[in-house]
């Protein structure tokens, strides 16, 4: 033992850590605690050697390097590791021995690992639990201790107190303890102020060990409460006692127009700081909630609320509608609203009609006729559509599409059978459902089919398409001696054809020059024939004999006559004559002289011949054509003589006036019709008499008149020229 703290180990053998520690405290205190070097140097002196050295109190704690006996960490002023210490070999080292009286590194400190056995070294303490007054930290020393007094007390054992000056507050309640004396080291002072007051600094001052206090004596003031302020939409209206918005301050409040308090109407501060009361507040006053019109929006504006005072609604409808009423509302100060109810209402579409001949069917979701309505059309049996199957109103107030329209199925477009004439009444239009037309035929046509036809509801028309057929005539034979040139309109020998008929030399016709096909079936005219050209009868030359032989009848054509004279007479002129195609005989007539007569002979003249289409008729006075001869001439029906009427052979052997000659009777130049075709066949000149014309009329035109016109004998058309209508 060494003085107050001494140091001891076993002798009795050796320990592990924990078991030197467990003989420590048993005996003494604990395994010694190392404080300082000197201690180092007093061990290391005081000691035996033992090989295998002695435990002190240091030992791994989580890890850190601790003083068991205090439970304080190692620190690194206090270390005392020998050379290359601590290694934690083996990683178990958790423990520490000292070397003492070791050849190198004597008193130095090394890790161990706690199992092994070695000397424990102990100490037992010199401070006692009322060392130093309770007031300080008795500390250790190598035979004795030493107090280290807390704050606030000073002296060898810590006996004096530390003095604050003493505290006089001015208004301020004061209540104070003293538990090492007046207004010394830790003595405190509490202070509280009146109700409605409030301290400004610390509530309680506390003496330190600097003789000073923890903080300055506080004072009392009005409590504050939060400052109010005007409400919105409102006034307020305060008075105050200790200050502006303190304990004891009362505020009133009032709202402006259109507003109503909601709360109470004033507050008071109180004692805590508060107001009495809930805060009031200034509400809008609350119109009838608007809600927007069917088919339209509502666009509201709230400056208060929702529908409250000043707050604007604006309406507006759909697409499709329109607006009737005010366009905004605003709500007042009375709760109501400005204007009436606004509706939507939807736009009006003109009022559709059923289509002529059809229907209507329609579907309105907003009113008759209005946006949205749809309506769809149909037509009646033997119509078809035109335009859209339906319309719609749009926003614009107008139907989409086009008005559609119900048109009478058409059929094929009808003309007139060709000689024929077509008579149609139309109920719906030209040839459609409905029509009917009536078909009859022209002078000198029959009508082959149905009288009428109607247009059916399929488009087709009843029964087969008619036609008009020319009457037929008798088939017409070219005369004896004579020839048959026929045109023929619409068929051999039917209606409007037509036959010329002429003679061969020698022959005149007897007859029509031409026959006609009427609509009788009757030809004009009587039967035609061809009779030979007369000669004028001879008689037996005065003294002589005539003898005739007759082909085609008594001194006609062909007829041949031989003269002879009696006894004693000479026969003076041709012994015989023919009966030429001019109706005159060749050769003078001969007569019978005694034969010691006289040879004297008349001058003569060129004979004539008679004019086409005409006649002549001659007188001769001393022989054919000689002098005193006349002749008279005329022209067939339809002609004209062109010359004069007579002429007469002179005693120089020449005629009388120009040549003679028959012509044509004309009239009027006949024009195509417009739309149409002519077509004619000129017997005796363009135009002229017999001529025959027929017309045509282009695909899509209707003739309108007779089909054939002929130049009659008067110089006019058997009828007016037809038209072309379409």
């Amino acid at each position: 033992e060494v003085g107050a703290w001494t140091y001891h180990y076993s002798d009795q053998g050796d320990y592990t850590w924990k078991q030197a520690r467990n003989y420590c405290q048993t005996f003494f205190t604990d395994l010694v605690a190392i404080q300082n070097q000197q201690e180092i140097e007093y061990l290391n002196k005081s000691l035996p050697y033992h090989e295998r050295y002695y435990w002190i109190g240091i030992r791994k704690v989580e890890g850190i390097w601790t003083w068991v006996g205090t439970q304080k960490a190692l620190t690194k002023e206090a270390e005392n590791w020998a050379v290359g210490e601590p290694n934690n070999r083996r990683f178990n080292q958790d423990c520490v021995e000292i070397y003492i009286q070791r050849p190198q590194q004597s008193g130095k400190w090394n890790d161990e690992p706690c199992n092994r056995k070695k000397k424990a070294l102990c100490y037992r303490a010199s401070c006692q639990p009322f060392s130093c007054s309770q007031r300080g930290e008795c500390v250790e020393t190598i035979g004795s201790y030493r107090c280290e007094c807390y704050p606030g007390f000073h002296g060898p054992e810590c006996m004096d107190v530390v003095q604050c000056a003493k505290l006089e507050p001015k208004g301020v309640p004061m209540n104070c303890s003293h538990p090492y004396g007046d207004f010394s080291y830790n003595s405190t002072c509490e202070f509280r102020c009146h109700e409605g007051f409030e301290r400004r600094g610390a509530g309680m001052l506390q003496c330190l060990p600097s003789q000073e206090w923890s903080a300055n004596i506080p004072t009392c003031t009005a409590i504050t409460c939060p400052v109010l302020s005007a409400l919105d939409q409102g006034e307020l209206s305060c008075s105050h006692l200790h200050g502006d918005f303190t304990f004891g301050s009362t505020c009133a409040f009032s709202c402006q127009k259109g507003f109503v308090l909601m709360g109470p109407e004033s507050r008071e501060c109180t004692a805590t700081g508060t107001w009495t009361g809930d805060t009031p507040h200034c509400e809008a006053i609350v119109c009838p909630r608007l809600s927007a019109p069917d088919q339209g929006e509502l666009n509201c504006s709230h400056l208060h609320g929702d529908f409250t005072f000043g707050s604007t609604c604006a309406f507006s409808c759909q697409t499709g509608f329109v607006l009737t009423g005010p366009e905004s509302r605003e709500c007042t100060a009375m709760g109501t609203w400005t204007g009436d109810t606004p509706q939507c209402e939807a736009i009006a579409c003109p009022v559709l009609r059923a289509p002529g001949q059809g229907e209507l069917n329609c579907s309105h979701l907003h009113g008759d006729f209005t946006f949205g309505s749809t309506c769809a059309f149909s037509c009646q049996k033997g119509f078809v559509l035109m335009g859209p199957e339906s319309r719609e109103c749009t926003a614009m107030g107008t139907w989409a599409g086009d008005s559609p329209h119900c048109e009478a199925i058409a059929c094929p477009v009808f003309s007139a059978p060709e000689k024929g004439e077509m008579h149609c009444s139309h109920l719906h239009g030209n040839f459609t459902f409905g029509s009917t037309c009536t078909f009859s035929c022209q002078k000198g046509f029959v009508l082959m089919g149905p009288e009428s036809r109607e247009c059916t509801a399929t488009g087709t028309w009843t029964g087969d398409t008619p036609r008009c057929e020319a009457i037929a005539c008798p088939v017409l034979r070219a005369p004896d001696q004579g020839e048959l040139n026929c045109s023929h309109l619409h068929g051999d020998f039917t209606f409007g054809s037509t036959c010329a008929f002429s003679c061969q030399t020698g022959f005149v016709l007897m007859g029509p020059e031409s026959r006609e096909c009427t609509a009788t079936g009757t030809w004009t005219g009587d039967a035609t024939r061809c009779e030979a050209i007369t000669c004028p009868v001879l008689r037996a030359p005065d003294h002589g004999e005539l003898n005739c032989s007759h082909l085609h009848g008594d001194f006609t054509f062909g007829s041949t006559c031989a003269f002879s004279c009696q006894t004693g007479f000479a026969l003076m002129g041709s012994d015989s004559c023919k009966c030429t195609a001019m109706g005159t005989w060749t050769g003078d007539a001969p007569h019978c002289e005694g034969r010691a007569a006289a040879t004297a002979q008349a001058i003569r003249c060129s004979a004539l011949t008679t004019p086409k289409m005409g006649q002549a008729a001659c007188s001769h006075l001393h022989g054919e054509f000689t002098f005193g001869s006349t002749c008279a001439f005329s022209c067939q029906t339809g002609f004209v003589l062109m010359g004069p009427e007579s002429r007469e052979c002179t005693a120089t052997g020449t005629w009388t006036g120009d040549p003679t000659h028959c012509k044509a009777i004309s009239c009027p130049v006949l024009p195509a019709p417009s739309k149409g075709q002519l077509s004619c066949f000129h017997v005796h000149g363009n135009f002229t008499y017999n001529s025959t014309c027929t017309f045509s009329c282009k695909e899509g035109f209707v003739r309108m008149g007779a089909e054939m016109l002929q130049c009659e004998a008067t110089g006019n058309w058997t009828r007016d020229p037809p038209v072309c209508a379409g």
